[in-house]
Parts: C-alpha cells; structure tokens; sequence
C-alpha cells in the first residue's frame, strides 16, 4: 500500500551559480557543446552501421547498443542539467524524479551488461579467431542483447517499485544536478534499510558480475597476446580491443569513484563534479573513443561523405 506523500514537487539546486552572468554563459556553452557532441557522436555511429555493410559485425552491433545507452544517459541527464544553469535551479515532480532516476538506471545496467558481453566478444576473435563466425552468431548477438536489456528493465522496475513504495515527507530540495538514489532516499521518512540492503545486492550483481566477466577475458586476452611471436602480431591483435579497454577503465573508474569511494569527508561540489564526469563526460568520450581508434568507422564515415 502506497502512502500519501507529503510532498510533490521536487528542488534540484544544481551547480552554484555565484551570480555571475560570465560563468552562467561559459557552463551553459559548454554544456551545450557537450549536449549536442554527445548526442551527435552516438546517432553518427547508429547510422554508420545501418547504412555501411562493413560494419555489419557483432562488435559494432554492440557499439551501436552502446551509443543507445549513451543517448538514453544524455537526454535524461543534460536538459536538467541545462536548466540549472540557466535560472540556479530545477523544479519537478515527485514521480519525474523518480522516472529520471529509473532511466538513469535503466542505461546504466545497460552498459554495464553491454561492456560485458563485448569483452566476451573480443576474447572469441583474438583467443579463438577461427571461431569467431560460428560462435559469435546474429542469433546470439540479438539474444544476449535482448536478454541484457530484459535485465536491465527488471533491474529498473524493482527500483521504481522500491522507492515509490516509500512515504516521502520532505524536505523537498536536493542539492544535486540530478535524482540520484540516495539523495531520493534521504527524502523518505520510511525505514529504508531493506531497500538499501535490496540496492546494495542487485548492484553487486549487475556492476561487480560483469567486472569480473571483463576482467577473466582480458586475463586470456593477454595470455593469449604475449604468446603471439611478432611484435607486429602482438600490436593488431591488441589494438583489436584497445578501444573497448579504454571505455572500460573510463567506465568502471568513474564509477567507482563515484558510488564505491567513501564520500565522507568530500565537498558537495566536488561529489557533483564527479558525478558530471560519470553521467556527462562519459557518454560524449565513447563515440569519440571507438572513431578516433577505429579505421573501419573512419572508413565508413568517408564514405558516407562521398
């Protein structure tokens, strides 16, 4: 039974503005840049593959997975964002609150189960190449993503649950530049215990499980790789992962440094900032990451162009 909450709109404080109309233009610029860099990059990479036929390949089918959640992030996160900046704060509901917390972590559950199967993906195409056809199949590719996506939706369901269950008395501002889960926690005058004991197991699956799974893929990875004679080998069968590798360790530090790190002890701006790098940043350096490091997307977008 759902109580009547007390309160029903919902004060996120942003960043401070510090009245300054020099630094309110300069964030809200760059905000804008980034906003539309990201949502830019990721679409570019989404038709690149519908309409190029060389990068019809399970790992460019999971990039374009990737570039939705990167999307799904983005337009969840920036056009709040973007309004703090422009009048010191943002109003919404309750429930909208709790919708942009559920998006949020519907792409985040997402990419964590995305970056997994793709690490799976490129241990079959270095440590088994010949099999790399017969096992990383379109029937498996749809599957898997399929299946991640039904996770994820699980995942996010028991959230929404979970939270609008609770009875939620105020106060009603949160100091941040979206709805997290604990600042929507400390909203609630319910005993929030079982949830967070709920949130902390289902995180341990959906993050930790597939950190492992990339971990043991690169440990072969690299075994297979040292045993490579040629130097030269050694280059192409590691620059074949090299881009995945590095949104990995953009991926999983910042979000470690997020949510794993004790935040005791840190300024409220300083947990923002890390925060912008997490839910901001990362989305516009992915596209970046797999087109500056990619001969086949360049390729492709060549020609595109002609």
């Amino acid at each position: 039974m759902v109580l009547t909450n007390n309160i029903t709109s919902i004060i996120l404080l942003g960043f401070p503005n510090h009245e300054n109309i020099t630094f309110m233009f300069f964030s809200l610029l760059v905000t804008c840049i980034i906003f539309c860099g990201t949502i830019s990059g990721n679409l570019l990479i989404m038709v690149l593959y519908l309409v190029s036929k060389t990068l019809r390949s399970p790992m460019y089918f999971f990039i374009t997975q990737l570039s939705l959640c990167d999307l799904l992030m983005t337009t969840d996160i920036v056009p709040v964002l973007l309004h703090s900046v422009l009048y010191g704060r943002s109003t919404m509901t309750l429930m909208g609150c709790i919708i942009q917390y559920s998006v949020f972590v519907l792409s985040d559950c997402s990419e964590c189960l995305l970056l997994s199967v793709m690490s799976y993906d490129r241990y079959v195409a270095i440590c088994n190449p010949l099999r790399y056809l017969s096992i990383m199949t379109h029937n498996l590719c749809v599957t898997s993503v399929s299946v991640i996506w039904l996770v994820a939706f699980i995942v996010t369901l028991i959230n929404i649950i979970s939270i609008y269950s609770l009875h939620f008395c105020g106060p009603h501002i949160i100091d941040h530049f979206y709805c997290d889960y604990d600042p929507i926690l400390q909203l609630s005058c319910s005993d929030t215990s079982i949830i967070q004991k709920l949130n902390l197991i289902i995180g341990g699956f959906v993050v930790t499980g597939p950190f492992i799974i990339i971990v043991m893929s690169y440990m072969y990875i690299v075994i297979t790789v040292l045993k490579i004679p040629s130097n030269t080998g050694k280059y192409k069968a590691f620059s074949t992962c090299s881009s995945h590798l590095i949104v990995v360790s953009v991926f999983y530090g910042t979000l470690m440094i997020v949510y794993m790190f004790p935040t005791k002890g840190h300024s409220l701006i300083l947990s923002k900032i890390l925060s912008l790098m997490y839910t901001v940043l990362t989305p516009l350096l992915n596209p970046i990451i797999y087109t500056l490091r990619n001969k086949d997307i360049k390729n492709a977008l060549n020609r595109l162009k002609v």
